[in-house]
C-alpha cells in the first residue's frame, strides 16, 4: 500500500498530470483522452497512461460513450484538482 500511494503521490507533483486534472475540472462539457492531450500539449499515450494510474487511485472515471470514452473526476478527484489550483494561485 504505501508503495502504490508514492507512486501516485509522484504522479501528481509533475507538470502534466495536475494540467490535466485542472483540465478536467475546468471543462464545460465532456472530456476525451485526445481533447485532453492536445490542451495540455501532451502525446495521447502519456495522457492515456496517466488517466489509467488516476484511475486505479480512484481520482478519474471513463464512461463509455459509443466507441469513445468520456473523462470526468470523481469527488475525490475534484478536491485534489481544487488543491492544485490553489497552490497555483499561490505560486
Amino acid at each position: 500500500m504505501v508503495d502504490e500511494q508514492q507512486g501516485i503521490f509522484n504522479v501528481f507533483f509533475r507538470e502534466k498530470p495536475a494540467l490535466m486534472l485542472l483540465g478536467l475540472r475546468n471543462a464545460k462539457s465532456g472530456v476525451y483522452a485526445s481533447s485532453l492531450a492536445k490542451s495540455i500539449d501532451c502525446t495521447y499515450s502519456h495522457v492515456v497512461k496517466i488517466l489509467q494510474e488516476m484511475q486505479r487511485a480512484g481520482l478519474v472515471n471513463f464512461e463509455k460513450q459509443g466507441r469513445l470514452k468520456l473523462l470526468t473526476l470523481t469527488k475525490n478527484g475534484n478536491d485534489i484538482a481544487s488543491h492544485i489550483e490553489n497552490i497555483k494561485t499561490l505560486l
